[in-house]
């Protein structure tokens, strides 16, 4: 086993606790960024100037009346920025545009004594506005050939043999919806300058260094003087990665034009109209299947909805074409992926990062081609796994490690949940329901864990030990609610062999450890505890010499287990409070900076080739659902999953992680429904659903009656901190089990064989039609999906098949 995967006697790790701030969480102790105002004086609030037209050129900005406000102290505009007008790290988001590019983008701001002067003042702003053409969605940009950023192609084998070596071909496209990160906490900053000029800013952000970064080059100084912290967030989910920079500079530069406090918080309805969200997509598609259903070939375009600046959009399509294959060997592919620059909020990382897009697409193929084939899809999918021993790659070109855990998992989650028998008794329900119809689907996940840019792969941390025995960590990760903070707790007390107690978590600034990664691809962990475990190492290593000179061994026969060292076959001891105290009068240093680095990682963007990921998260999820026949309304019955997090650093916290991904998967695809105003009337691109009485969110209702999640057991990931894997984001994925059971119920009100096509978000109504189709027959002949037999000579073709090389 590894040095960094082996566990010492008696591991903190491994053992089920609470979250670290639970309980401040349940009783209302816990702080976010914004209740820190309450204890800061004289502070300015930030209001923003927002247009509300999809598009144009700003010809003139008046600020007279708003500054004649009582309580309004100042209006910032472009004229004031002292360095960068720029707050994106593509150089393409203007702080202060002079062109209005979605409906909402604010132009200026305005600080005022109180929100309320901040907010009268704003609407005082007179803005002059030359209206000009708008692309609002994700069709009307394709149409209009409306795309920026890279535009990668990935290849694999032959695709043109592999299509006429083929039994079957299938064509179609699909499109799907983004999402609404709908995080409890909106996004906030509070600045401050002191009199040194130095700029300190707590944010709400995954990404201090960045925001360091942003900040530091709006306002034209160099990064030693801007400390951004981020104390916790009230959940993040990708959408507080790049957003909050520019909102953290805004208050900054109010801070330092002003010499007062600034703070910045946006509303609800603000949150959702002027932040991005996860980016729905669109794909056309051509597979090839041999006689026995498994895979030949697959052929494919993905549009990414962009929005109005690239953001992240460039490595969330680049994940996307990555996970395209999920848990499927595709012998030959050609997937070509682009970005459509649409007049909306700029769309940015959510949970999964482009990976649940491009593995819904191969979801959805298989879940339409498999009635085509005749074949159950549970069997399609078994069919087409990744295996062992076959030294088969990904699309790539990254070899497939641990392929048996795909198999494992996948027969675990049917044995645990008698999936056998239940799919008797449900055949047996249907058969006496005509207007109820149930179904269970199962399906897996295969999710790199690992950012494609190499250079991020990297974390640092600062542990100081106390001449008291007590021990205070810094890392670079940031704490959102997933329970980074607990396991390195953990990792901490595990590595010196103290008691859980003995350690306390610093809030994460960028005075502390510099340079750091986003909390994001699932990462936070590996990069954040191999660094701790680093410093907390040489720390001990340290003290096992001292140890050693009061025990009279050598160092390496010394141990420290539960707070106690003691030598080998001794019978001596010595507290660590008392070697503690022993260290500093010997001069030994009781700090140490740590750090750690992904290795085995390389990847060439052009040529989209490589092994970008340090190991694949496996998991399965059988999903049972029950649909109702007159509305299309249904019910999740019942959830058993099984997933791989390796040996699990803090369990009750990974648990919980399955969990919450799960259900804010089923979400995305069943409920979460973006929809913008379309129309060419005034509020042309305005986001119609922008509270939570019209975006309907997953809550107790949605969640299943009967919930089962284990761990995989013996799952040891080499190479992996005490050989723990990620949990963050794969569960979410999971969720592809409740649509596709929801295909299949509706399937199951036609004739046997049907095969149906269903929208995403798979809401009531979605399924209420697809239901319709099956009750005519399914969508056979509808020009959207299409199969042929190779011995038909020419494979059927539609006018859908828009395909490069098709």
């Amino acid at each position: 086993m590894s040095h960094l995967s082996e566990r010492p006697e008696k591991p903190v790790v491994g053992v089920s606790m609470p979250h670290e701030s639970a309980v401040q969480h349940v009783t209302g102790a816990a702080l976010y960024t914004d209740d820190l105002v309450q204890r800061t004086k004289d502070v300015l609030h930030a209001y923003p100037v927002q247009v509300m037209k999809a598009r144009g050129r700003v010809t003139a900005l008046r600020t007279g009346a708003a500054l004649a406000v009582p309580g309004v102290v100042r209006v910032l505009t472009g004229a004031d920025v002292p360095g960068v007008n720029d707050a994106g790290m593509k150089h393409d988001e203007p702080l202060f545009p002079d062109e209005v590019m979605f409906h909402g983008h604010a132009v200026a701001w305005v600080l005022g004594e109180t929100l309320e002067a901040a907010r009268i003042g704003a609407a005082a702003v007179e803005v002059d506005l030359e209206e000009l053409p708008s692309v609002i969605t994700l069709q009307d940009a394709i149409a209009a050939d409306s795309y920026h950023g890279a535009r990668p192609v990935m290849t694999h084998g032959d695709v043109d043999a592999g299509f006429a070596d083929s039994a079957h071909v299938f064509t179609g496209e699909f499109q799907f919806s983004g999402q609404e990160h709908f995080y409890l906490e909106t996004h906030a900053a509070l600045a401050q300058v002191d009199e040194n000029g130095q700029v300190f800013i707590q944010s709400s952000t995954q990404h201090p260094s960045e925001t360091q970064e942003i900040v530091s080059h709006v306002l034209g100084v160099p990064a030693h003087e801007v400390t951004v912290q981020c104390l916790r967030m009230g959940g993040g989910f990708g959408g507080k990665e790049m957003q909050p920079h520019g909102f953290a500079a805004i208050a900054a530069l109010g801070a330092k034009l002003t010499g007062r406090p600034v703070r910045f918080r946006l509303n609800r309805t603000q949150d959702l109209t002027m932040s991005g969200k996860r980016h729905g997509f669109h794909a056309t598609w051509k597979i090839g299947f041999d006689t026995e259903g498994r895979i030949q070939a697959l052929d494919a375009t993905l549009t990414a909805d962009g929005g109005w600046s690239l953001d992240l959009s460039e490595p969330v399509l680049a994940r996307a074409l990555c996970h395209i294959d999920n848990t499927y060997w595709i012998p030959n592919a050609r997937v070509a992926g682009r970005i459509a620059r649409t007049n909306t909020v700029s769309n940015t990382a959510f949970r999964g990062f482009g990976g649940p897009q491009g593995m819904l697409v191969i979801e959805d193929i298989l879940g339409r081609c498999a009635p085509r084939l005749g074949v159950d899809a549970k069997e399609l999918r078994e069919r087409n796994f990744y295996r062992p021993g076959q030294g088969q790659t990904t699309p790539y070109g990254q070899p497939v490690t641990q392929p048996e855990r795909i198999a494992a998992v996948w027969q675990q989650v049917q044995d645990n949940g008698h999936i056998a028998d239940r799919e008797r008794e449900i055949a047996a329900f249907n058969a006496a329901h005509p207007h109820t119809k149930r179904a269970l689907a199962v399906t897996g996940v295969k999710f790199g864990i690992s950012f494609n840019l190499t250079a991020f792969n990297q974390g640092g941390a600062l542990v100081l030990i106390y001449k008291d025995g007590s021990v205070l960590i810094n890392h670079g990760g940031t704490e959102m609610g997933q329970g980074l903070h607990t396991k390195m707790l953990q990792v901490a007390a595990t590595t010196l062999g103290i008691p859980l107690h003995k350690v306390r978590l610093a809030p994460t600034r960028t005075d502390k450890v510099p340079n750091t990664s986003a909390t994001a691809a699932s990462s936070g962990a590996d990069l954040n505890g191999g660094a701790v475990k680093n410093a907390c190492e040489q720390l001990r290593e340290r003290l096992l010499r001292v140890a050693a000179s009061q025990l009279g061994t050598n160092a390496s026969d010394v141990r420290i287990v539960e707070g106690v060292a003691r030598s080998l076959g001794g019978d001596q001891e010595l507290a660590w409070d008392d070697l503690v105290r022993t260290a500093y009068f010997q001069r030994v240093q009781l700090s140490a900076a740590g750090y750690y680095r992904t290795e085995g990682l390389h990847w060439d963007a052009k040529s989209f080739r490589g092994s970008p990921f340090k190991y694949f998260a496996i998991g399965a999820a059988a999903t049972e659902v029950e649909v109702d026949g007159f509305t299309g309304a249904y019910c999740i019955r019942r959830v058993d999953i099984v997933h791989d997090v390796g040996d699990s650093l803090s369990p009750l916290i990974d648990i919980g992680q399955v969990e919450g991904g799960f259900v804010q998967g089923a979400g995305w695809l069943t409920l979460e429904d973006l929809r913008w105003d379309t129309g060419d009337g005034p509020n042309r691109g305005r986001l119609l659903t922008q509270a939570a009485s019209t975006y309907k969110l997953p809550s107790f209702s949605e969640m299943p009656e009967e919930f089962n999640v284990t761990l995989l057991e013996n799952a040891t990931e080499e190479g992996a901190v005490f050989g723990s894997k990620a949990v963050g984001e794969p569960p979410l994925m999971l969720a592809f089990s409740v649509r596709e059971a929801l295909r299949q119920a509706a399937a199951a009100f036609g004739p046997r064989g049907t095969a149906v096509e269903l929208a995403s978000p798979a809401t009531p109504e979605a399924v209420y039609w697809a239901i319709e189709s099956a009750r005519q027959g399914g969508t056979a002949g509808d020009g959207r999906t299409h199969g042929a037999a190779a011995s038909d000579a020419v494979a059927v073709r539609t006018g859908v098949e828009a395909l490069s090389g098709a």
